[in-house]
């Protein structure tokens, strides 16, 4: 076989040339890859493929019984590659394509790749629209593939009979076979498969399919599971346990198409809302570490069974998942005291990748199912900031990329190719609805948009569960069915930001009493002033220590920001990536206004959804990418906050709103920002007002 290159006086092979001795060997080119190559005629499609690196699958070792390897042979001249590619320059359909045609069905123009053999040029595309294929779509909102080279390949072969004159083991004569026909050696087997092998392979009549797990080339590879006959389906998990949601991803690794997705809520929520409260209780009680724990293995289970019901498989034909969390989460799941990350220095038990049985994890899957965790970047950095990393990439990059997951310990990760830096805010839980006094978690009747008109005062908003905002018709008949309970962190930002806008609080996030005179919305509490959202069954309002709360976890998260910034010596960012659930319903603009990031183009900052469990995708689909995201963590610099002297005086600039001393030119080109005043703490105005600095 010879790889062919791209060049103009490439030949190509007519019709009339195929016996011809003399003649090269025929072009193969492979859609949509564009790999291409020279192969004797004679050659299966299918090991032209493998020796080109085009994923095409094959379960049953080139018997034409699995029907994975499907591919089409595309009829024409083509003149950019110089090939002529015809049906006439593929063998016909032997026996065993005929009899699977026959029993299984073939789709019109489809071709076993295993058996169909070249004769001539091949244009050979490798359906993406079925099962068969090497790629699968991240998300429905997102054109990015992932190149399918997962750890475990399924492997049918039919084993010889036990024989007197020779006296090999039934295992033995497996491995032989799985070394004969897939090149497999030095293969260990799964304990527990031991006392099953004689049923098995009798069960199959001597024809049986091995499940072979391989992670890393330099490791032995293993077996993990073993079936009689063909078997034709093998899954994957790939889930993100947060602190405060799991989210599960239910793959096909034959495949990559994603089965079914889902999530719940973390059950570790009852030990306490956030994530030192937990390390607290794990402190405070002897069975503590224990009880969370099962906890999360519980709803990890239950999860599963959810994905599974939904997707119709049997939860024991799932044989790899990939687990990605913050440290604590991290530490919990497998049974680690995170005590120690609840004090300086921070120190994880374990940074790097893990691999686990599933057994050994309590997972009630297929028993030789294995578990990989990513690794972890530092003490509150954790493997979900490496997942992300791996999905978006900014070391992959040629511009200066800002990656955040906000929750209530924000991960931050800034670099290009050159450097990467990483570091961790305690932003607390006041984003996600707690510690705010009409504070909820995202669920039906919480405000979830809020625009207040500058020269009234008055709010319009929208309700979870309600398509119309509170001042269009229809509106309160169909509150009335969902109730307007709360307000959630989306909103929190909004509205916080809508009132500096609107002058209603100062850049120091102060409220102004003296706008009463211009609102009965703005209402005396105590000695200081809220303003009224929503006067209803629920009385729902932003007090001052609201916007307080609010204020103190944008400045943590600014400031760690900030200090990345100046570690990497910039001055801005060149795009912004929001990672996690929370981080996909943040408006930009508010989120710039408010503070809560730096200054950038507005079309270069975007949501990413749950980039963690999109790395942990990535990590099941393609143990590549493990080696890639290992390699990556051992790179990446680790700033600790709280040991950085400046830290302090980064987290008092970043109070003010936007912040006090940095320029925003980039959002003042769509939001009219307004001039500074200052208010004191009763909210009486102090000072006057003051001519807001140029942002030229």
């Amino acid at each position: 076989m010879r790889i062919e290159g791209t060049s103009d006086n490439e030949s190509n092979m007519s019709e009339a040339a195929q016996n011809d001795p003399l003649q090269t060997d025929p072009l193969v080119l492979f859609m949509p890859s564009g790999k291409r190559g020279r192969f004797p005629v004679g050659t299966p499609v299918l090991d032209a493929a493998r020796k080109l690196g085009v994923y095409v699958e094959s379960v049953c070792g080139g018997r034409a019984t699995c029907g994975r390897c499907q591919i089409e042979v595309q009829e024409g001249s083509f003149a950019k590659h110089k090939i002529v590619s015809s049906l006439s320059h593929i063998s016909e359909k032997g026996p065993k394509e005929d009899r699977y045609e026959k029993v299984r069905g073939l789709p019109e123009g489809r071709r076993l790749s295993c058996s169909a053999l070249i004769l001539g040029d091949l244009v050979v595309d490798v359906p993406q629209d079925t099962v068969v294929n090497a790629q699968v779509v991240r998300k429905a909102a997102s054109d990015r593939v992932i190149e399918r080279n997962a750890a475990v390949q399924l492997c049918y072969v039919e084993v010889d009979e036990p024989d007197m004159h020779k006296p090999l083991g039934d295992l033995d004569r497996l491995k032989v076979m799985l070394e004969k026909d897939w090149g497999w050696k030095d293969l260990l087997i799964a304990p527990y498969l031991i006392p099953q092998v004689q049923q098995i392979l009798r069960k199959g009549n001597w024809g049986v399919t091995a499940a072979i797990h391989r992670d890393m080339d330099s490791s032995r590879p293993f077996i993990i599971g073993l079936w009689p006959g063909l078997k034709n389906e093998a899954y994957g998990i790939a889930c993100d346990i947060g602190s405060t949601t799991i989210a599960m991803h239910l793959v096909s690794l034959l495949s990559g198409r994603i089965v079914a997705s889902s999530g719940t809520s973390n059950p570790q929520i009852r030990f306490g809302e956030d994530l030192m409260s937990r390390v607290s209780y794990v402190m405070m009680n002897p069975d503590g570490r224990e009880a969370m724990t099962k906890a999360v293995r519980e709803a990890v289970n239950g999860l599963i069974g959810k994905v599974c019901n939904e997707g119709g498989v049997d939860r024991h034909d799932i044989l790899d998942m990939v687990f990605v969390a913050n440290p604590i989460m991290h530490h919990l799941f497998l049974g680690i005291d995170p005590t120690e990350l609840g004090q300086a220095p921070f120190a994880l038990a374990v940074s790097g990748a893990l691999q686990y049985w599933a057994n050994d994890l309590d997972i009630d899957v297929n028993r030789g199912a294995r578990v990989y965790l990513l690794p972890c970047i530092a003490g509150h950095v954790g493997a979900d900031a490496a997942g992300a990393t791996l999905s978006e990439g900014p070391y992959r990059q040629d511009r200066m990329m800002l990656l955040v997951d906000v929750g209530t310990n924000a991960e931050i990760v800034l670099g290009n190719k050159a450097r990467v830096v990483a570091a961790s805010s305690p932003t607390g839980p006041a984003f996600e609805g707690a510690e705010i006094s009409s504070g909820q978690r995202a669920a039906p009747g919480a405000i979830e948009r809020v625009r207040i008109d500058p020269e009234t005062l008055e709010p319009r908003f929208r309700v979870i569960g309600v398509e119309q905002w509170s001042n269009e018709e229809g509106f309160a008949e169909e509150a009335a069915k969902v109730g307007v309970t709360g307000i959630c962190g989306s909103a929190i930002i909004e509205v916080v930001a809508e009132m500096y806008l609107s002058g209603i609080i100062s850049e120091d996030g102060v409220v102004d009493g003296a706008m009463a005179a211009k609102s009965p919305r703005i209402i005396a509490n105590g000695r200081t002033f809220s303003y009224l959202l929503h006067d209803g069954a629920q009385r729902i309002t932003v007090t001052q220590n609201d916007i307080r709360a609010i204020q103190l976890a944008k400045a943590a998260l600014y400031a760690g920001i900030k200090l990345l910034m100046e570690k990497q010596g910039v001055d801005h960012v060149d795009t912004i990536r929001f990672a996690g659930a929370f981080g996909s319903f943040i408006d930009p603009k508010y989120a710039m206004v408010l503070g809560l990031i730096p200054d950038c183009d507005l079309s270069e900052v975007k949501a990413v959804g749950n980039a963690a469990g999109t790395g942990a995708l990535m990590a099941l689909l393609n143990r590549g990418h493990r080696r890639e995201i290992e390699q990556v963590v051992g790179r990446i610099e680790k700033i600790e906050t709280a040991l950085e002297g400046n830290f302090q005086q980064l987290f008092v600039n970043a109070m003010a709103m936007p912040n006090k001393v940095d320029a925003f030119p980039n959002l003042a080109t769509v939001v009219t920002l307004p001039e500074r005043k200052t208010v004191s703490d009763d909210g009486g105005e102090g000072g006057g007002r003051r001519r807001r600095r140029s942002r030229e």
